[in-house]
């Protein structure tokens, strides 16, 4: 097999195959006569028609079957030959595939670069240290208290924090509207349920009084038939409840699972609850600080169908994550380029790591794994087994436990400074007042 390599540019590679003719010939030889053993022609029992009946019959498919079968052949003994490291398969033009000649192809594709990790030693991180404080514990009860809200009749015109019931019909120039009607449709004012102009025009009204709402619906509203369109709702109140918290007793425990301990088991359970999603907020911010910062020391150059396969999928995931159908509305790929370019980069430099460590799997990373996903409480025995029978499911645990051995062995090597932050800093609590 002759075999002839160039450089296009770049990571890009040129590479004219030839496989001898007598190697083609000899292998449809081979399968024909197989076929042969087998064949049913009509005239012949089976396996009984002479050898040039059966090329008649069947060559032009086994000279196909042939040359599809020499092609990945080659291109695998080819690249091994060469020593590459294909980044994606190739684009194959034929030559020659003529019966009685030689197969020649040539194969185009891109290589994966050579990457050489710089020191370790040399990598600055940023490690977010925090605490739970009294008063998070308490703003994270209280925020319990606003999941589990009494409400009780007034005789008052609604605001903030009441929950109104109320009757509406929309109209857009005069004529009613899919999912412009509601009757006994419950919500709490402030919350940002409904749009904020439907809110504001019912802020105020008591039980009983009726009231005339214009709604401009936004230009990128969820619903094509009114978007950036103006409706004109009539409302009426049926009634408006004021909001009143629970207090922290039994039967507040009780609504939470707490059935034993009461008050001191409750608060038990929150505060190892905020250590746990404190504990996650931190390795995630960890390991962004530790990727950024392999990416940056470790430039390269990466290859162009790599970066279009992920621009795609992205594109999959953010249709599949916005329910979209429509592709017109998805992301253009000019913008997706980049981060694209350096999710990939940034695989590229952590597989190349991970080989040149020598890093493999550690049991215990991925129980730690295999225990977040599943709790320790009632049930989790049972979903972990069914965790560990599912193949793929246990492929995605092995995969972020690997990433957290990668996480820890560069910080041990790097040079990190501590950075004091909060409990509501590194979580997002109490971000949203609503929540």
């Amino acid at each position: 097999m002759q075999v002839s390599l160039s450089t296009v540019a770049g990571l890009e590679r040129r590479m004219e195959v030839a496989v001898p003719a007598e190697r083609v010939s000899a292998e449809i030889e081979t399968r024909l006569k197989s076929v042969a053993r087998t064949a049913r022609l009509k005239g012949f029992r089976p396996g009984k028609a002479p050898l040039p009946v059966v090329r008649q019959q069947f060559g032009a498919q086994v000279q196909s079957e042939v040359v599809g079968d020499l092609l990945r052949e080659s291109w695998s003994d080819a690249v091994t030959q060469q020593s590459l490291r294909p980044a994606t398969d190739p684009r194959i033009e034929l030559v020659s595939a003529e019966p009685g000649s030689e197969l020649r192809y040539v194969a185009s594709f891109e290589v994966l670069p050579e990457i050489r990790i710089g020191s370790l030693a040399e990598l600055s991180i940023e490690r977010p240290t925090a605490s739970i404080t009294d008063a998070d514990i308490e703003a994270m009860l209280d925020s319990m208290r606003r999941q589990r809200p009494d409400f009780t009749a007034v005789e008052r015109g609604a605001t903030d924090t009441d929950r109104v019931t109320v009757d509406f019909e929309g109209r857009i120039d005069g004529v009613t509207f899919q999912g412009g009607t509601g009757t006994d449709v419950p919500f709490v004012v402030g919350q940002g349920r409904m749009l904020k102009e439907f809110e504001d025009g019912v802020r105020g009204a008591t039980a009983g009084e009726s009231r005339s709402v214009v709604v401009n619906f936004p230009s990128d509203y969820g619903s094509a038939d009114v978007a950036g369109k103006t409706a004109v709702f009539q409302v009426t109140v049926k009634s408006v409840e004021e909001q009143k918290l629970p207090e922290i007793d039994e039967d507040f425990c009780l609504s939470f699972g707490v059935t034993e301990g009461g008050v001191a088991a409750l608060r038990e359970a929150v505060v190892s609850s905020m250590e746990n999603e404190l504990a996650k907020a931190i390795r995630g911010q960890l390991r962004t600080q530790v990727l950024d910062a392999l990416y940056a020391a470790n430039p390269i150059e990466v290859p162009k169908s790599m970066i279009t396969e992920q621009v795609q999928a992205m594109q999959v995931d953010f249709a599949r994550r916005m329910g979209l159908r429509d592709l017109s509305q998805l992301p253009q790929t000019d913008a997706m380029e980049e981060p694209a370019r350096r999710r990939v980069a940034t695989g590229l430099i952590v597989s190349e790591l991970l080989r040149a460590e020598n890093l493999k799997l550690d049991r215990e990373y991925v129980n730690r794994r295999l225990t977040e996903a599943t709790g320790e409480g009632p049930g989790s025995d049972e979903l972990r087994r069914q965790y560990l029978q599912n193949v793929e499911a246990m492929r995605q645990i092995e995969s972020l436990a690997l990433e957290d051995q990668l996480v820890d062995f560069v910080v041990e090597r790097a040079k990190v400074l501590d950075k004091p932050s909060s409990f509501s800093e590194l979580t997002g609590f109490g971000r949203n007042p609503t929540a």
